[in-house]
């Protein structure tokens, strides 16, 4: 038995430095996600204020000036789906395709967020596990510098991994609001 113990600890100690590196990739993957987040929101805005003042207005017979007066140069995702679906008019089959074609982007676009959201706590759970194991050693063997170090590797690695989590959470959250909302628009404009 104690060499499946011991097995099992190096290995779990072994597994400290690739948490660690995995957490800081993930850290500044959230930190990428966060600024691009906010430049996503500029344009969403721009995007769905110019959508929702004409979707009331929109009939049969003047989807295609509204096709011809969207901006050419947004980078919102819903703008070259519109333009699609308009051009399906008529074809059920290739609508219904480029609506689920669009469900499958939106699932691309939320996946980022959604691993952060999920990987956060798991890693930051394996980075306090794992330092805590040679912290009680040490605290045993009355190496109170040892056990501090490995506490603060500890507590280091579940900030960090709750704070991955947090905005990962936070920009699904808000991402998968607007993305809704474009696919409600965008069978409004399927069904015209």
């Amino acid at each position: 038995m104690i060499y499946i113990s011991d097995v099992m600890y190096w290995i779990s100690t072994g597994l400290l430095v690739p948490v660690v590196i995995l957490l800081i990739y993930f850290f500044v993957r959230a930190l990428i996600l966060v600024g691009s987040f906010f430049g996503q929101y500029l344009a969403m805005k721009r995007t769905q204020r110019f959508v929702n003042s004409h979707l009331d207005r929109l009939t049969p017979d003047n989807l295609d000036d509204f096709v011809k007066s969207l901006p050419d140069n947004c980078n919102a995702l819903v703008i070259p789906y519109i333009r699609k679906i308009v051009e399906a008019k008529g074809n059920r089959a290739l609508t219904d395709r480029l609506l689920a074609d669009f469900e499958i982007a939106v699932d691309k676009e939320l996946s980022t967020p959604k691993t952060l959201g999920k990987l956060g706590p798991i890693l930051g759970l394996m980075g306090t596990l794992i330092p805590m194991g040679p912290a009680l050693a040490g605290l045993a063997q009355g190496d109170i510098a040892s056990m501090a170090y490995n506490m603060q590797v500890a507590f280091a690695t579940t900030v960090i991994g709750l704070v991955i989590s947090a905005i990962g959470f936070i920009v699904l959250q808000m991402r998968q609001r607007w993305l809704f909302q474009d696919l409600t628009n965008l069978e409004y404009i399927a069904q015209l």
